[in-house]
């Protein structure tokens, strides 16, 4: 959505804390719309479900790239400003009231509305929805869905079933995303800030597994944005990995792990960043710290295919900017007041690196799943600063999302599409709309197609508050550890570094694809039975896996290690190797393979053509059984 952001003024906090507009759904190229048009392909035919990952891209069942080239269908999250009566427009935000429906179904058939998205050239939708809605069994307004005559009596619900089921059909894919708790546009101190700030998290997880459950049999709804643009409240911060309420990380990967294991394993997880921390004011930290924190701190899921980071940017707004103009306002860069370079320095600093830096933890499909700008913008800074993001989403051949896609003749100017009363439409595909030019070229720009080969994986662990036991394998065994905190790779990797305080540890396949058995059993090792071909740390306590299986996981109780889980693997494995100690310092190989996994802690890894077969420590004075060397030998 295009956000006025709502300058909420609590105890002195002034300021909208968020990143604008909401955006974006997920879009298949228009190249590949183009080639099916002209080979008899229909669209629907054009791509396959599920979608998945495959290092920086999304792929279809097939393996080829899906470029989601997306725009938010905004309305069903809510459009009331949140002061006022409900039931007057003027009340509403733009004065687009949308009864918790997507927007437009007053004014234009479905049909219609859905044949104008095919013009666009999208191929993907991201489909905002409240959880307000979720329980209103109120029966929408026959005004409400007046050029749509068959949803009448309906709830919004049935209403978001009978578009979600619309959209499919015509071969688009579908993002839903959780954009609010209570049904009002967003955002800003509005109650809304958290997923748990309206709601507790108990309620919010089950309303995700209500809604994929709902759609499961729906292979074009592809994936779940958990929920839109984290930020402040008037007294505390979301944060990244604390282990609190708070904890936006910890949320999201206990979420994302119950939609793929209790709900639909098909779906694409979606995960924002931060939208903002901090107390916006001259003097006072503040900042909007987007992807930041996931280069030492990234989500592996159980499927590790399966996640996708996201981010918003607008012009008006900055990395240490909420985008206030006057009352709270602080004299902070906005995006559009930064030269080109500076602008794309920030951008590849504060989201960009997940995709452009392969080979790493943190490396996922980047989908900027908002971003716009009204096509009555004067403002030649502005209208700078949508053509440089615009080159810059091409350059990186970026996934993306537009907010917002549908609005009403005459009531603000940021969507695409806008229609009146009598259902004539109006918008960036029907003349005098500058940014007419920068849409068909970020349309129609070149990128990555066809198949994408599978490659290396690399995933991080982090045992600092909770288990992170990420192979399905092992979880249907049960506790293998009663008591301890557990790490578990995801099934297909291995165990390649181990920090030496706090429970971090790097998992990776590289070097060694398809190295467990197809039905691997593993042996979970408390004392030093295995332990042969020599002493390979003296004086220490060798939890030492058995012959011809590896480390697939490990167990502490404070910070103490408890035991090691050992996988079978697909084949005998040599016995020649070395010992790496990181008691006194990180001891990895040349460049850091995968990526910063434990930040300010020591760390040992083995090298890509290694695996750890064992891990060893020592209770001496001062010590404190904390891991301290691993062994490793060749693949």
């Amino acid at each position: 959505m295009k956000r006025t952001l709502l300058g909420a003024l609590l105890a002195g906090v002034l300021a909208t804390v968020s990143a604008a507009p909401a955006a974006g759904s997920p879009a298949p190229d228009a190249d590949t719309a183009a080639t099916a048009a002209t080979s008899g392909i229909t669209f629907a035919d054009s791509w396959k479900p599920p979608l998945s990952t495959r290092g920086r891209y999304i792929v279809d069942a097939d393996g080829n790239r899906f470029k989601l080239k997306s725009a938010n269908w905004q309305g069903a999250q809510g459009s009331w400003s949140g002061s006022g009566d409900i039931d007057v427009a003027a009340n509403h935000h733009d004065s687009e009231k949308s009864d918790q429906m997507p927007l437009g179904l007053d004014r234009a058939p479905i049909s219609t509305i859905l044949s104008d998205f095919h013009e666009l050239g999208i191929n993907s939708i991201r489909l905002p929805f409240s959880n307000e809605l979720l329980h209103d069994q109120r029966p929408v307004s026959d005004a409400a869905v007046a050029a749509n005559p068959r949803l009448r009596g309906k709830t919004p619900l049935q209403v978001f079933d009978a578009v979600v089921d619309a959209t499919t059909a015509e071969g688009f894919a579908v993002v839903l995303n959780n954009h609010t708790n209570t049904s009002r546009f967003c955002c800003g101190l509005d109650g809304n800030e958290r997923w748990n700030t309206g709601q507790s998290s108990a309620q919010w997880e089950d309303d995700w597994l209500f809604l994929t459950k709902r759609y499961k049999d729906n292979k074009r709804v592809v994936g779940a944005d958990l929920y839109n643009e984290v930020r402040r409240t008037i007294t505390a911060d979301a944060n990244w990995g604390w282990g609190d309420g708070h904890d936006w990380w910890a949320a999201s990967q206990r979420l994302g792990d119950r939609l793929l294991t209790e709900a639909n394993p098909d779906l694409l997880v979606v995960v924002e960043g931060i939208n903002w921390q901090g107390i916006p004011a001259d003097g006072l930290p503040h900042w909007r710290p987007t992807l930041e924190p996931a280069r030492t701190l990234s989500h592996t899921l159980v499927a590790s295919n399966k996640l996708v980071y996201s981010a918003h940017f607008y012009g008006y707004t900055g990395p240490n900017h909420t985008g206030a103009t006057g009352t709270g306002e602080t004299h902070d860069w906005r995006y559009q007041e930064l030269s080109r370079d500076e602008l794309f320095a920030t951008l590849k600093r504060q989201a960009f690196f997940v995709a452009s830096e392969t080979g790493q933890h943190y490396t996922a499909p980047l989908w900027i799943s908002e971003f716009g700008i009204g096509a009555d913008e004067t403002d030649p800074r502005a209208r700078a600063w949508f053509g440089n993001f615009v080159d810059y989403l091409i350059a990186n051949d970026t996934d993306f999302a537009y907010w917002p896609l549908v609005g009403f003749t005459g009531h603000g100017r940021w969507k695409l599409l806008d229609y009146d009363t009598e259902g004539k439409r109006s918008g960036i595909l029907d003349g005098g709309d500058w940014r007419t030019a920068d849409w068909n070229r970020l349309i129609a720009a070149p990128g990555k197609t066809g198949p994408v080969p599978t490659g290396r994986h690399w995933n991080m662990l982090n045992l600092d508050h909770a288990d992170a036991v990420q192979s399905l394998r092992v979880r249907s065994q049960g506790d293998w550890d009663s008591g301890a905190r557990k790490g578990v790779c995801p099934d297909g990797q291995r165990i390649s570094g181990v920090s030496h305080r706090d429970g971090h540890s790097l998992c990776t396949d590289a070097g060694a694809p398809g190295l467990s058995a197809p039905a691997a059993a593993f042996t979970v090792v408390t004392d030093e039975r295995y332990v042969q071909q020599g002493d390979w740390a003296s004086g220490y306590t060798k939890l030492q896996c058995p012959q011809d299986q590896f480390m697939a996981g490990y167990s502490i109780r404070g910070q103490a290690v408890s035991g090691v889980l050992c996988v079978s693997a697909s084949h005998a494995l040599p016995t020649t190797g070395r010992t790496v100690w990181f008691d006194r310092g990180d001891n990895r190989p040349a460049g850091n393979p995968g990526g910063e996994f434990a930040s300010g802690n020591y760390k040992g890894q083995c090298s890509v053509d290694e695996y750890a077969a064992g891990i060893a420590f020592t209770g001496a004075w001062a010590k404190g059984s904390t891991p301290d060397a691993l062994l490793c030998r060749k693949l």
